[in-house]
């Protein structure tokens, strides 16, 4: 249900905007280390709607090995917000620029170890939404995506 909330204020968004504003959705912009040789993949990594950067899921993949890292929930947030990191600086964004999380967990119970690493990564305390799901991309126990503002 938060989902369907999230993606109808998202859609509600983008016929808000004037035709300027949808003119710069550039859909095929990926983060080229993310991007695997011959990617299909039906998503882009980050979608910029004039000033605004909406980032898809990250999960915990190392995206050299295109595996997730091993140590379970702590390595993996860890990871996931690395490749975050990774792709908000490719478009020259600091995390400061992060104004709101969406957090899936594969368990809840995860919450307070996954807390503990987010806070470290965003100070400037983000809007938030937090859940637990059944199961998560790849087996991973946790994916995060985000939208950005580049500060004029």
């Amino acid at each position: 249900m938060k989902k369907i909330i999230i993606i109808a204020c998202l859609l509600l968004f983008l016929i808000s905007c004037d035709k300027k504003s949808l003119k710069s959705i550039d859909s095929t912009v990926f983060h080229k280390t993310h991007e695997p040789k011959k990617s299909k993949a039906p998503f882009s990594d980050i979608v910029q709607v004039g000033n605004m950067y909406f980032l898809s899921g990250q999960i915990g993949m190392d995206h050299s090995t295109r595996k997730l890292v091993e140590g379970g929930i702590a390595s993996e947030t860890k990871q996931t917000l690395e490749n975050i990191k990774a792709v908000l600086e490719y478009h020259n964004l600091p995390m400061e620029n992060v104004v709101k999380c969406t957090v899936i967990l594969a368990e809840i119970e995860d919450f307070s170890v996954f807390n503990e690493i987010y806070k470290t990564y965003f100070p400037q305390k983000p809007a938030r939404t937090t859940f637990a799901a059944k199961e998560l991309a790849r087996g991973a126990k946790i994916e995060i995506e985000c939208i950005a503002v580049r500060s004029q």
